[in-house]
């Protein structure tokens, strides 16, 4: 099986993906191995900052020595550019906060996962086009599950998971998977400035453990 055939089964069975950024390489690290020992076996770390790039090679070195079967993607990826700097890095697959043409091309020459960020469904029909598998809904909390229920019968071959603003509560998963996504973006609901600020990792490792037995209830 491919690594793109992978991730586009593992990020459903897992549910959830998490996501973050931290200035500190120490700090990023450690929510990485606070995550893994939760569970979780693909992570999305955002391009967000000027240390993004070291603290992700830093990361990637951490993973291959360390977490035997965990992935790590990159998001806030809006260039061909940054998309072949990260994946020069090591990165497992690439997620866009919006649709771009460049990453696609760049992604596909490398036979990588690429998610791309759609808020229309011209957009999504778009990245179908361009052979996107997987769709992340952005912004989420802006959007809603009415959304996704409204569009899901029109894109049967697609994956869909919303980022930004789904809650670490019951109530608000549950109404995004019965409107028919495969996973949630996770961020700072769940990796929240206090968890990374104050070094936090044990109730990181607590609320991730949390969201994976709602999931996992969900699908009973």
């Amino acid at each position: 099986m491919s690594k793109k055939a992978e991730l586009l089964k593992l990020i459903p069975e897992q549910g959830i993906l998490p996501l973050y950024f931290f200035k500190d390489e120490e700090t990023s690290v450690e929510i990485l191995k606070a995550l893994y020992s939760a569970g979780i076996r693909t992570v999305e770390y955002t391009n967000r900052g000027e240390a993004a790039l070291a603290n992700f090679k830093k990361m990637r070195s951490v993973i291959d020595a360390e977490m035997p079967g965990m992935y790590l993607g990159v998001g806030t990826i809006k260039d061909g550019a940054m998309a072949q700097t990260f994946i020069d890095a090591g990165a497992d697959y690439i997620i866009c906060p919006g649709l771009v043409e460049s990453v696609a091309q760049v992604a596909d020459k490398h036979d990588i996962l690429w998610v791309p960020g759609c808020m229309t469904p011209s957009e999504i029909i778009k990245a179908e086009t361009l052979g996107a598998k997987m769709v992340k809904l952005f912004p989420g909390n802006i959007l809603g599950p009415g959304f996704m229920s409204a569009i899901k019968e029109l894109f049967p071959n697609l994956l869909f998971m919303p980022t930004g603003g789904v809650e670490l509560d019951r109530g608000n998963i549950e109404g995004w998977f019965k409107a028919g996504v495969c996973a949630v973006g996770m961020g700072s609901k769940l990796v929240s400035k206090d968890v990374m600020e104050n070094k936090k990792y044990s109730e990181l490792t607590a609320s991730t453990k949390e969201a994976l037995e709602i999931i996992k209830s969900l699908r009973k």
